[in-house]
């Protein structure tokens, strides 16, 4: 992993309660170098919904392979697809390459890019009477920038949890928004607090209090507060009184809303009355990058991986070579 994405895992750990494996294995860097045994691994940062991506060029016994990994070209950092289009690795044997956005788009489209959804967001933000409540993963560090963005220039205050905070300070990111920054403030749902008084994390509550607000600042900034919304705070949000005028924008996958687990917040929703919007991007590259993408790295032979539909990479791309899960076969 990259060091921030460590830093990120070790930061969200306490409060997922995820079990985690040793994360003390080598620190990925961008274009340097690793020696693993006989393999030479070279990682490639790239740009993704999850924070501190990367390929990676693997070479050994004279081949060379290329893991994309995850990626896409419309995020808030496109020069790292621009610069591997621009100057890609040469004489790849095998590409492996994601086709996540395959089933979803057709082979010339794109998806919106953040700078999009920030202006989109911006709107909604400005036309809405009450609290704006926006569900997206506080991981998803580039959406978190937008949400800031927008909230920002709607002249309204971004809202986050200690989790929320958390993250944000993992990152170690300069141009990252902060518990600290203006226009932001922390508000610990109820749920939080009982974990902080059980594991005794005062320590870490101390560190984000500099824009602490209480339900009764909750309910004072709502109707200029937009509120990087959580599952558990339902019931603070109706204990505080602010949901008029309230607004809910959902800014994940759709397929999620699928999950039983959603169900709580739609019924919710109904409840106060709420209509749930929809303003996303993905975190996977469209089509049309793809084959950009793969037109660059020119391999030998592209294996189709994280794909609903691999059966359309012959129709987009040359040289694709199936593999089945589990297959050995030498290049």
């Amino acid at each position: 992993m990259g060091a921030a994405a460590k830093r990120i895992v070790a930061a969200a750990a306490p409060f997922t309660r995820q079990r985690l494996h040793d994360l003390d294995g080598p620190v990925l860097r961008d274009r340097q170098v690793m020696q693993i045994g006989s393999f030479s691994v070279t990682p490639f940062l790239v740009d993704h919904s999850a924070f501190d991506s990367y390929a990676l060029l693997i070479e050994a016994g004279g081949k060379r392979v290329f893991y994309s990994g995850d990626f896409r070209a419309h995020g808030r950092k496109p020069w790292l697809f621009d610069g591997i289009v621009a100057r890609p690795p040469k004489n790849i044997d095998v590409l492996l390459m994601e086709g996540s956005s395959l089933s979803r788009l057709g082979a010339d489209a794109r998806f919106p890019t953040e700078g999009d959804l920030e202006r989109d967001l911006t709107g909604r933000v400005r036309s809405a009477a009450g609290p704006v409540l926006v569900h997206i993963s506080a991981q998803n560090i580039d959406r978190v920038v937008t949400l800031y963005r927008a909230a920002k220039q709607s002249g309204r205050t971004l809202v986050i949890d200690l989790y929320s905070a958390a993250i944000l300070a993992a990152t170690q990111g300069a141009t990252i928004p902060q518990s600290n920054w203006p226009k932001v403030a922390l508000y610990v749902p109820q749920a939080q607090r009982r974990q902080i008084k059980r594991h005794g994390w005062f320590d870490l509550l101390q560190a984000h209090t500099a824009h602490r607000i209480f339900p009764k600042g909750l309910r004072a900034l709502a109707s200029n507060a937009v509120i990087l919304y959580r599952p558990l705070m339902m019931g603070d949000l109706e204990r505080a009184d602010c949901m008029a005028g309230a607004r809910f924008i959902y800014g994940q996958w759709l397929g999620y809303l699928d999950k039983g687990s959603y169900a709580t917040t739609r019924e919710w929703l109904r409840r106060h009355g709420i209509t749930l919007e929809h303003v996303h991007t993905s975190g996977h590259a469209s089509p049309a990058d793809l084959k950009r993408f793969a037109r660059a790295l020119a391999p030998k032979a592209l294996v189709p991986i994280h794909s609903f539909a691999p059966e359309l990479y012959p129709q987009l791309f040359a040289n694709v070579v199936p593999r089945a899960d589990g297959e050995w076969w030498a290049p």
